[in-house]
């Protein structure tokens, strides 16, 4: 088996529109962190930032992907976890997996989704894992920045 290491990739497609207000809640940094194993190869862990569904009803949403030129054929499991700030601590309140090959896009990412319970002003964020199939790989995950979006949970 042969062991990759991994680079989190926190440049975070901004899909929701309109800039975050995020003031009642300092908006915590990207996770960018390293993980090195024997191998040089990389791969990168893809999220978006936490972002209205355009679909209804009014649903938080978010995605998970990953990137590697050198994967060939490979899958990975991403799993994506919503997470909302209460007081100090993120909570995750909602969990999408699926099993991919590298890329992205609506065929080749997992997606993470929570329907809004009122309207009260809700810091929310995402935690990408990916597990490449039969190949070691770092614990390490991605977090994308909070955002305040009014809808509660």
């Amino acid at each position: 088996m042969r062991a990759k290491s991994l680079v989190t990739l926190a440049a975070a497609v901004t899909l929701a529109a309109g800039p975050s207000s995020a003031a009642a809640a300092p908006a915590p940094e990207p996770d960018v962190t390293r993980a090195t194993a024997e191998s040089v190869d990389v791969f990168q862990t893809g999220g978006d930032a936490v972002h209205y569904s355009s679909t209804p009803p009014p649903t938080i949403s978010a995605h998970g992907w990953w990137l590697d030129k050198d994967s060939g054929g490979a899958k990975a499991k991403v799993t994506v976890e919503l997470q909302i700030l209460t007081g100090s601590r993120w909570h995750t309140v909602a969990t999408g997996s699926k099993t991919v090959k590298q890329g992205g896009g609506s065929s080749r990412r997992a997606n993470a989704r929570r329907t809004c319970a009122g309207t009260k002003a809700t810091v929310w964020r995402s935690r990408v894992d990916v597990d490449i199939i039969g190949v070691a790989d770092s614990p390490n995950k991605l977090e994308t920045p909070g955002k305040t979006f009014n809808c509660g949970v």
